[in-house]
């Protein structure tokens, strides 16, 4: 077997004649010493051989830091190019986008490839939380990938991110995918959303009908429910007050009527703001009792 030379340009004093001819006299003896080995069992040669390799990738670096070029271009030959490459764990990101970040390394085989230099691109992705890059000779990549698991849509000003659990942000949203993910919103929204809707999880039925969870002032929640109603919690005991909207809702059918908020920032108190409609219907009823008690009132004096 013969090894393929790279192509190289030296400066034109004798040390560039003589480094030539020694790593041409190398690959001349790799080439040898893998015809005379062409029997042996496979673990033995391939062993001596990056043996060798290695020994011909510091040559590349004495002669002008092209070290993965030198080592790839005698590796292929001898078997290690990366032919099969293994990807695992991976949903959101694609195969092909990771085989773009394996390829962007400068590696193209098996020698050349520094397993922690790829881990570290590929952890810079978006989606990927961890990735582990595992070598196997003569010519394959094992990726296992763990990424990063979408918790709700964080709207920060008028953008929309997906956000995992800890409000670390993971790519803006777009398209209709991920839009049953719970929606928080305003400044520290994304890192307290998780204890909330957690605590949530004990009152099921107001969990499901809220569409947006608003962070107000960084200290408090407001649930904007699918009706329009919105309820102001308090910033202590928010899912106790929430509760108590429950147990009115349950008892007096509070949340089915003409109202636009119940405020439960005032301890031992709920604040109920109707909307324009219903005052003007209130008004209406208040004024004709009014009318009623002046008419009865008159009737008493005659």
């Amino acid at each position: 077997m013969s090894a393929v030379m790279p192509s190289l340009d030296f400066d034109a004093d004798g040390r560039a004649g003589r480094i030539v001819r020694r790593v041409s006299m190398l690959g001349r003896r790799v080439a040898s010493l893998s015809e005379g080995l062409s029997g042996w069992p496979a673990p033995r040669f391939m062993t001596i051989a990056a043996v060798m390799l290695g020994a011909t990738g510091l040559y590349g670096m004495v002669i002008g830091g092209h070290t993965t070029t030198v080592v790839d271009s005698l590796a292929q030959p001898m078997g290690f190019a990366l032919d099969t490459i293994n990807v695992s764990g991976n949903r959101e990101t694609t195969e092909i986008d990771v085989l773009q970040i394996l390829w962007g390394t400068g590696s193209q085989s098996l020698v050349s490839l520094d397993p922690d230099a790829a881990r570290q691109a590929l952890e810079a992705m978006p989606w990927i939380e961890a990735a582990a890059v595992k070598k196997v000779y003569p010519d394959r990549v094992d990726i296992t990938l763990t990424e990063r698991q979408p918790f709700a849509l964080w709207q920060r000003d008028r953008d929309l991110f997906i956000v995992d659990r800890e409000g670390r942000e993971i790519v803006p949203y777009a398209g209709s995918r991920f839009a049953s993910l719970p929606l928080v919103v305003g400044r520290g929204a994304e890192k307290t959303a998780a204890e909330l809707l957690d605590t949530l999880d004990a009152l099921p039925g107001l969990k499901a009908r809220t569409k947006a969870f608003i962070r107000v002032g960084d200290r408090r929640w407001d649930l904007r429910l699918d009706n329009g109603i919105t309820i102001r919690l308090p910033e202590k005991d928010p899912v106790e007050a929430a509760a108590e909207v429950m147990r009115m809702d349950r008892e007096e059918g509070l949340l089915e009527r003409d109202i636009l908020s119940v405020d439960m920032r005032v301890e031992d108190q709920m604040i109920i703001k109707l909307t324009p409609d219903a005052v003007v219907r209130r008004n209406a009823r208040l004024k004709e009792r009014d009318k009623l008690i002046k008419q009865r009132q008159k009737e008493n004096k005659v």
